[in-house]
């Protein structure tokens, strides 16, 4: 192998890991939805909305909740 290839294929590799790095879900995430199957109280935002959050939170929410639903959908094989 030449050391252009050589050099090529260290950059795609350290691409490839970079990109799996940013992809993969950090340990405080995976904490903060262990902590919501646990206990959804924790989960629940009870503070005062600012004008227009409200209907935003509740389209985001129920965007959230259709993509876990599909996730989970393909995981079980159904």
């Amino acid at each position: 192998m030449s050391i252009q290839t050589l050099g090529r294929c260290g950059v795609t590799l350290f691409l490839a890991a970079l990109i799996s790095a940013c992809s993969s879900t950090s340990p405080r995430e995976s904490n903060r939805s262990d902590e919501c199957g646990a206990s959804r109280s924790k989960c629940m935002y009870e503070g005062a909305y600012e004008p227009g959050e409200q209907g935003y939170a509740e389209m985001e929410a129920k965007r959230l909740n259709q993509a876990e639903s599909q996730r989970m959908r393909r995981s079980f094989g159904r």
